[in-house]
């Protein structure tokens, strides 16, 4: 853990207790990394799993007692400044970032029928420009000489179809394609670009019905937790992962679809 002390890792998208950003802040805490992590609430008190207010404050003091520096700020991701932003916070209260994990998303079930250019370009800003934008910060920061790791939030989009998920699909697909071209230009900078999608998690949004008819399609028994994604994504993160970069990698459990 000692050689880890001083690294520090930005992961967005992490208001809830129960969700896989905070799982991956959790994990990555318990490894011996500072962690940065942003929140934006408006958009989970519109989601039907919603949020208590204090969760985030919950989160940072958890990390805390596990022995690192925590801090976080509320942010919208979708102002094209808020890169830019976030970066100057988390240099001045923790220093240079090593670590960059792009949690956060914006998902509503939209189809062809209902999908119009408004709610198209809330999927754009937050999954494609905000990616997007951060790591190129991220990259244009970076002040060590390797060691840097951008891993990505996907969803299994070239695996099958995601019908009623289409600006959710269409983005989200579009980080697959990011991560190929930016794992290239970043690797002579010492940075390594992945891809993770974790398949169905149950991070409190899976109905009783929903859990049903999924679990039969996982070969282990089980639905998906936001543990598992956050355990590929320490090792992702880790000096042992130094030579695995460009990569879209499936940790869902042998999920069927």
């Amino acid at each position: 853990m000692n050689h880890l002390k001083e690294k520090i890792a930005i992961i967005t998208g992490a208001s809830r207790v129960k969700g896989i950003g905070a799982a991956i802040c959790r994990e990555l805490a318990k490894t011996g990394y500072h962690i940065f992590f942003t929140y934006w609430t408006d958009y989970d008190k519109e989601m039907p799993w919603s949020i208590e207010l204090d969760e985030p404050m919950k989160l940072k003091e958890e990390l805390i007692r596990k022995g690192v520096k925590a801090s976080c700020m509320e942010l919208d991701l979708s102002n094209p400044d808020a890169p830019q932003q976030l970066l100057n916070e988390v240099i001045e209260q923790l220093g240079y970032p090593d670590i960059l994990i792009n949690n956060a998303a914006f998902s509503t079930n939209t189809d062809y029928s209902n999908l119009d250019a408004e709610e198209l370009d809330k999927h754009y800003m937050i999954n494609v420009r905000a990616t997007t934008l951060l790591s190129i910060q991220f990259a244009r920061k970076f002040d060590k000489k390797s060691g840097g790791r951008i891993v990505n939030l996907t969803s299994g989009q070239f695996q099958g179809p995601m019908p009623g998920e289409l600006a959710y699909a269409t983005t989200k697909g579009a980080v697959d394609a990011l991560t190929i071209t930016l794992s290239a230009e970043l690797a002579p900078l010492g940075i390594t670009v992945n891809a993770v999608n974790p398949g169905p998690t149950d991070t409190g949004w899976m109905t009783e019905t929903i859990k049903s008819d999924l679990k039969p399609l996982f070969p282990f028994g089980r639905i998906g937790e936001p543990r598992d994604v956050a355990k590929t994504i320490k090792f992702l993160v880790s000096n042992e992962a130094d030579w695995i970069t460009g990569q879209i990698i499936h940790s869902e459990g042998g999920f069927r679809r």
